[in-house]
């Protein structure tokens, strides 16, 4: 999506695991991260000499699996069913999963998703070689396409930095993006600035749904976005520090661009949102009405989630368009706290009733897929 900014130098480096938005993913394991010992480095899901079930694939990049490279692993992976487990190790690469690979799974072996990293630094200004550049879905680390796609404990990153690259303007930078449907990831990790996590579908009248559970998410700019049916439970967002910026905002969480005909878009639910950049530097979301749909009706409910004090609690949406401002969009807040959620000034903060509250659930927006309940 666009940017309000054109060139915004950033000195942020070393986030995939050091900085301060990967020390708040601590709370997505239970202990510290520790690598499988090197004679198991797929932990319990088997090993190339014990698989798992006949159709998996172990990627290891020390080269103690059948591939080395995730790429690899899914070129082989042909038709439905595969399961790809991933031993610890950073994966630099571009990753794409076309329409015919369904029903695959990647699981993270050790369990921990700081410990397998899919990262790649593509952004959509980037040259591609022979002409042009990436655009925003071209700058996608990894791309999902095919329906019933499961990750679990993955890091999906693009560490494609503003400040590397002063001169170009392009500056989205997608570290996932997926469109499938019945798309889950569960106990995930998706780190980047702008654009992190595309939550799309493949066609305009495609109601993809997608589930994301126990998941931590930075950025800064629009980092949750898309037209996809997407329910986030016990998620947490973070957003980051702009020391380029002199004044706020700063960024936007969410930028759904639900198609019209959809009656569900984005549902967060027994989340939470903190910050590392200054009380009320960032808006909760703005609407996406891209010039591909300008009959989208954007949707967004924020309900029973914790909102901290990074957020505009004044003015918590904002246009992205004047054309289509966001009071004529579906956006909705329900039981929130926190400061950021506080309600100052009533008619900038649209609120479900009870009635309307009782079917903004999961099983409302994913009808008859029940994620919630598959087990590793």
């Amino acid at each position: 999506m666009s940017s309000p900014h054109t060139q915004l130098p950033l000195t942020r480096r070393g986030f995939l695991l050091a900085s301060t938005g990967a020390a708040a993913a601590l709370a997505l394991t239970a202990g510290p991260a520790t690598a499988a010992p090197a004679r198991r480095p797929f932990g319990r899901f088997g090993s190339p000499s014990a698989r798992l079930t006949p159709r998996t694939l172990y990627v290891d990049p020390e080269g103690r699996g059948d591939h080395t490279t995730v790429k690899d692993a899914v070129a082989a992976a042909t038709g439905s069913g595969r399961t790809l487990v991933l031993a610890p190790g950073t994966y630099r690469e571009t990753v794409a999963v076309d329409a015919t690979r369904t029903e695959a799974t990647w699981i993270g072996a050790s369990e921990d998703p700081r410990d397998v990293v899919i990262v790649y630094d593509n952004a959509a200004g980037t040259p591609k070689p022979g002409g042009g550049t990436y655009g925003t879905t071209g700058s996608a680390t990894v791309t999902v396409q095919a329906d019933g796609f499961t990750a679990r404990w993955i890091t999906f990153a693009n560490d494609w930095l503003r400040a590397d690259h002063p001169g170009i303007t392009g500056t989205q930078a997608v570290a996932l993006k997926v469109q499938g449907d019945r798309s889950a990831f569960h106990h995930c990790r998706f780190l980047g600035h702008q654009d992190t996590l595309y939550a799309d579908s493949i066609a305009l009248t495609s109601f993809a749904r997608q589930y994301f559970a126990h998941c931590y998410v930075e950025g800064d700019v629009d980092f949750v976005f898309g037209r996809a049916t997407a329910v986030h439970e016990h998620c947490h967002f973070r957003t980051l520090n702009r020391i380029d910026l002199a004044a706020a905002p700063y960024g936007f969480v969410f930028a759904p661009s639900t198609a019209g005909a959809n009656p569900r878009g984005h549902l967060v639910t027994h989340s939470r949102v903190s910050s590392e950049a200054p009380d009320a530097a960032y808006k909760l979301a703005r609407p996406w009405v891209p010039s591909s749909d300008t009959t989208a009706r954007p949707s967004l409910v924020v309900r029973d989630t914790r909102l901290g004090p990074g957020i505009d609690a004044v003015a918590p949406y904002t246009n992205m368009s004047d054309a289509f401002p966001w009071q004529n969009q579906r956006f909705a807040e329900y039981r929130n706290s926190g400061p950021g959620a506080r309600i100052a000034v009533p008619e900038n903060r649209p609120q479900l009733t009870r009635e309307q509250a009782a079917s903004a659930t999961r099983e409302t927006w994913l009808g008859d897929w029940r994620p919630w309940k598959e087990v590793c």
